[in-house]
C-alpha cells in the first residue's frame, strides 16, 4: 500500500513540474511575441513619422516646415550615432563611457523632439517664429554633439582597422621571407645528405668500388680446370652471369629433339 502511494505521489510530482515547466515556456514565448509586436509597431511609426516630417519640411514652407526640418535633422542624427555606438561597442569595450554620454545627451534629444512636436499643434504662429532661432542652436548643439561621437567612434574603428592592417602584413612579409629561407636551407641540406651517402657507399665498397681488387684476394675455386686461363674480370659485370642456363623447374616440358630423316 506504501508502495502504490510513493508511486502516485511521485507521479503527481513529475505532473505537476511538467505542468509548471509548460506554463513557464507559454509565458516566455508570449512575452517574445509581445516584445516582437511592440519592435515592430514601434519601427513602423518611426517610418510613418519620418516619412511625414520630410513630406512636411519639403512641402510646407514657414514654421511648419522649419520645425520639421529641425525634428527629422534631430532624429536622424541621434539615430545614426546610437547604431554606431552600440555596434561598436561590441568589438571595443571602450566605448562604455561614450554610450553612458550619449544616453545623457538622448535625454535632451527627447525633451527636445518632444517641444518641437507640441510646437507643431501651437497656432500662435508669430511666437513660434521668435522662438525658431533659440531652437535651432538647442538642436545644432544636440546635432553636433551626437555627430562628434559618432565620427570619433568611427574613427577609432578605422584606426583599429588601420593598425591591425598593417601588422598582419608585416607578419606576412616575415612569413614569406621564412619560407623562401628554409626552401634554400633544405635544397642544401638534401644535396649535403646525398654527398654523404654516396661516399659512405664509396668507402664500405659499395656500387663504386672497384673489382679488379676483390677478383685479385679471392681464391682460385676447385671446379676450374687446370689448363684453362682465367679470364679477366669485366668492370661493371653482374654478380650472376647472364650466358648461364636457366634452372629447369618440374612444371616446365622437356625440350623434344629435332627429327632426324
Amino acid at each position: 500500500m506504501e508502495v502504490g502511494a510513493l508511486i502516485i505521489i511521485f507521479a503527481l510530482v513529475v505532473l505537476f513540474a511538467f505542468l509548471g515547466l509548460g506554463a513557464w515556456a507559454t509565458v516566455k514565448a508570449v512575452g517574445a511575441a509581445k516584445r516582437g509586436v511592440d519592435r515592430t509597431i514601434t519601427q513602423a511609426r518611426r517610418t510613418v513619422e519620418d516619412t511625414t516630417l520630410k513630406a512636411r519640411s519639403i512641402g510646407q514652407g514657414g514654421v511648419a516646415g522649419s520645425l520639421a526640418q529641425l525634428r527629422l535633422d534631430l532624429r536622424n542624427s541621434m539615430r545614426a550615432t546610437q547604431a554606431a555606438l552600440y555596434q561598436g561597442v561590441q568589438s571595443d569595450s571602450s566605448l562604455t563611457e561614450s554610450i553612458a554620454l550619449f544616453e545623457r545627451l538622448s535625454r535632451h534629444g527627447h525633451e527636445l523632439d518632444d517641444e518641437l512636436k507640441r510646437l507643431e499643434q501651437e497656432p500662435d504662429r508669430k511666437r513660434i517664429a521668435e522662438r525658431l532661432p533659440e531652437l535651432r542652436e538647442r538642436t545644432l548643439k544636440i546635432t553636433k554633439s551626437a555627430d562628434s561621437l559618432r565620427w570619433a567612434a568611427r574613427d577609432r574603428a578605422r584606426r583599429f582597422a588601420d593598425d591591425e592592417l598593417t601588422l598582419l602584413s608585416e607578419q606576412i612579409e616575415v612569413e614569406s621571407d621564412a619560407l623562401r629561407d628554409w626552401s634554400r636551407e633544405s635544397v642544401d641540406e638534401l644535396a649535403a645528405a646525398a654527398a654523404a651517402w654516396d661516399a659512405r657507399q664509396t668507402a664500405a665498397g659499395g656500387p663504386g668500388a672497384a673489382p679488379d681488387a676483390e677478383q685479385g684476394t679471392r681464391p682460385a675455386q676447385p671446379s676450374q680446370r687446370a689448363g684453362e686461363a682465367a679470364r679477366p674480370a669485366e668492370p661493371g659485370r653482374p654478380a650472376l652471369d647472364p650466358s648461364a642456363p636457366a634452372a629447369a623447374y618440374p612444371w616446365q616440358k622437356a625440350p623434344r629433339p629435332e627429327a632426324t630423316t
